[in-house]
C-alpha cells in the first residue's frame, strides 16, 4: 500500500526526469496541461513510466479525467488500494 505522499513524490521525481521539470513547479495544484504544458503525447509517456512503476495497467479514461497532478495522484491511490 502507498500513501498519497509516497506516489507524489514519485510522480513527481518520473515528472521532473521525463519533461525536464523543476520538481518544485510539480506541485498537487499543479495543472497538468496549464501549468506544466503537458500535452496529449507527453500524458501517453506518463502513463507508459506509470504502468511500469505500478505494474498495473492504467485505465485511460480515468487519466483523460486528470487535470491536476492531485488528479494522477488520487488514481494511483486507487489503483494501489483496490
Amino acid at each position: 500500500m502507498k500513501t498519497h505522499e509516497e506516489i507524489f513524490h514519485t510522480l513527481r521525481q518520473l515528472m521532473s526526469e521525463m519533461f525536464e521539470l523543476q520538481a518544485d513547479d510539480i506541485s498537487p495544484k499543479a495543472y497538468l496541461y496549464q501549468d506544466l504544458d503537458i500535452d496529449s503525447i507527453d500524458a501517453v509517456d506518463l502513463m507508459v513510466r506509470l504502468r511500469e512503476f505500478t505494474g498495473k495497467r492504467i485505465n485511460p479514461e480515468d487519466f483523460k479525467n486528470a487535470r491536476t497532478v492531485q488528479d494522477v495522484v488520487e488514481t494511483l491511490y486507487k489503483m494501489y488500494n483496490a
